[in-house]
């Protein structure tokens, strides 16, 4: 029997709603994210990070749904990472104290993330992480257990109905006072530029549906390792493992409403052969196996935007828009579609160059999602090597500190003095005594005569 999971949600608030409303130039929609993690499990608890007084209007809807609201206080000099830091202290402080939650799920798409999912990691939980294709690193999504697009979890809900509803209702006195605001008709029926630049936006960047025989790498594979392991191939286990194999799978990406339909739609397609029925469908790869020509992979594309980076260099090195990039790789190739590369859209592709360090992308409420030169074109300095001095001809040499004993040298250290060597000295001869009368004696000087006084 599969293991109920209790699932501990934390959001990083700022990094979210800024990636949506820049990529997606939608409202966070923390409904849509709840709904889709209690179809895996049991939510327990709820928390959020963020600087609340600047997000005053997204708080009623957190409280609705009992959502817990931490206060980060920035502090004087920025502190950008003040709620990251708090969202790891708080989801370990949870792993050591609360056994019965098995499952995290971090609501963010920041890579510093990274350390933390591999810590819960080893401490057997499962991990979720929900946040959006386009700003979310490749690395934190590729290193969870599942991975959850909010793409796909936005186009199963309407618009949010939350933020309709204050314009319906803006609208509707205006509706009863038609006279008041006759004179400027014009001006009314065209909205602001703001506000036509994110419609053209999401026209340019529609989100289509993959190639299903994009997916049948993964399907084939997963279909493999069940095989190896003697195991019915049955839907819910076939689920399972790719997404064990790849957690970034998702089969709404192709266009399912549901992995049953996705099955369904591989069958129609002749990919694989499907039996059973009353949800026990056995799958199985047909005769002829997978298609000979699945689709170009992701790194296929890197080759082409660096090319295209490096005519507009300078223009780009400034800040370029994505809609202004995306312009200049469908001049030099009218034919190029991101979703033959496996991409929904351009910004997914732009988000998966950046960490190959080919481009660094920065989010802009207003101009949207901005497009710098990456590491690969500005590569960071070599350190300085140590530069050997050869002391010119005049110039006099330092002797070496002498040591003297006692006294401490220019490391700090104190010699010990030495013993002094011995000397070994030469026996001397025994004295001879002279013998009387001898030459050897010396003779006793004889008194002077004195001399009389006359």
């Amino acid at each position: 029997m599969e293991q109920k999971l209790k699932i501990a949600v934390f959001i990083d608030f700022d990094n979210i709603e800024i990636g949506v409303k820049s990529t997606l130039h939608r409202e966070f929609d923390v409904a849509a994210v709840l709904d889709a993690l209690k179809e895996r499990g049991e939510i327990v608890t709820k928390f959020a990070y963020a600087n609340w007084g600047r997000q005053e209007s997204a708080t009623r809807a957190l409280s609705e749904h009992a959502v817990q609201m931490v206060q980060r206080d920035p502090s004087p000099r920025g502190d950008k990472n003040g709620a990251d830091i708090n969202l790891a202290l708080d989801a370990l402080e949870m792993a050591f104290t609360h056994d019965h939650i098995n499952a995290y799920a971090i609501v963010s798409g920041d890579s510093d993330f990274i350390a933390l999912v591999n810590k819960l990691k080893q401490y057997d939980k499962r991990i979720f992480v929900v946040g959006g294709r386009a700003f979310t690193s490749t690395i934190l999504q590729k290193n969870c257990h599942e991975f959850v697009a909010y793409e796909s979890v936005m186009d199963d809900r309407p618009r949010s109905s939350g933020h309709q509803q204050p314009q319906q209702q803006a609208q509707a006195p205006q509706q009863h006072q038609p006279q008041q605001h006759s004179e400027r008709p014009e001006k009314q029926q065209q909205p602001p530029p703001q506000q036509q630049q994110p419609q053209q936006q999401r026209q340019q960047h529609k989100r289509v549906a993959l190639d299903l025989a994009q997916a049948m790498p993964l399907v084939e594979r997963a279909l493999g390792v069940l095989e190896r392991r003697e195991v019915r191939p049955q839907l819910g286990l076939l689920k399972s493992t790719m997404l064990q194999l790849d957690s970034t799978f998702n089969e709404k990406a192709y266009g399912a409403n549901s992995f049953t339909d996705f099955v369904e739609r591989l069958q129609k397609a002749d990919y694989v052969e499907v039996t059973g029925g009353e949800g026990r469908y056995m799958i199985r790869m047909k005769g002829g196996g997978a298609p000979e020509k699945p689709g170009a992979k992701p790194e296929e594309a890197i080759p082409l935007l660096r090319d295209i980076l490096e005519i507009h260099r300078f223009d780009v090195d400034s800040g370029s828009t994505a809609d202004e990039l995306f312009d200049w790789v469908k001049q030099e190739r009218p034919n190029f579609e991101p979703r033959e590369y496996g991409f929904q859209e351009f910004s997914e592709l732009l988000n998966y160059a950046q960490d190959k360090g080919l481009v660094r992308n920065q989010v802009d409420e207003e101009r949207g999602l901005i497009v710098f030169l990456g590491s690969e074109f500005h590569p960071p300095a070599p350190p300085p090597q140590p530069v050997e001095v050869i002391p010119a001809e005049d110039e006099e040499i330092d002797e070496p500190q002498p040591l003297v004993p006692g006294q401490p040298t220019a490391t700090g250290e104190i010699p010990i003095p030495e013993a002094p060597p011995k000397v070994q000295r030469r026996p001397r001869a025994p004295r001879k005594t002279p013998v009387p009368g001898s030459e050897g004696q010396k003779k006793r000087p004889t008194s002077r005569p004195r001399k009389k006084n006359t």
